[in-house]
């Protein structure tokens, strides 16, 4: 099952976090060797294309169980203000099996200083 998370992005500006994810059996943090990490943001659920996507990335080692989320100011700013859908997947290399470790919604805030 995956986790539920709430995220704020600053329109217009660089976002950047860092989410830890544990071995649901060990509780220990997950290997993300062999894995590709993809995130997208909607406005609707039911929306066909997404609005943005998330840049994801591991640590080299990838052992750690550290996902990096980021996006560029550049596309910050082509967000509308308001509330969005996202998702982070882990798509396995050899197989392509895909599973949600988190969802939840961003609120993309107004800039107040242009």
């Amino acid at each position: 099952m995956s986790e539920y998370v709430e995220l704020y992005i600053d329109k217009g500006a660089d976002f950047y976090t860092t989410i830890d994810i544990t071995d649901d059996d060990t509780n220990l943090p997950q290997d993300l060797n062999g894995y590709t990490i993809r995130g997208s943001l909607k406005r609707s659920l039911v929306s066909p294309n997404a609005s943005a996507s998330f840049v994801c990335t591991t640590d080299t080692a990838n052992s750690n169980g550290t996902i990096f989320i980021s996006m560029s100011a550049a596309n910050t700013a082509n967000l509308k203000v308001g509330t969005y859908f996202f998702d982070i997947l882990t798509i396995v290399n050899v197989g392509n099996t895909r599973s949600r470790l988190i969802e939840g919604v961003v609120h993309v805030t107004p800039s107040i200083t242009g």
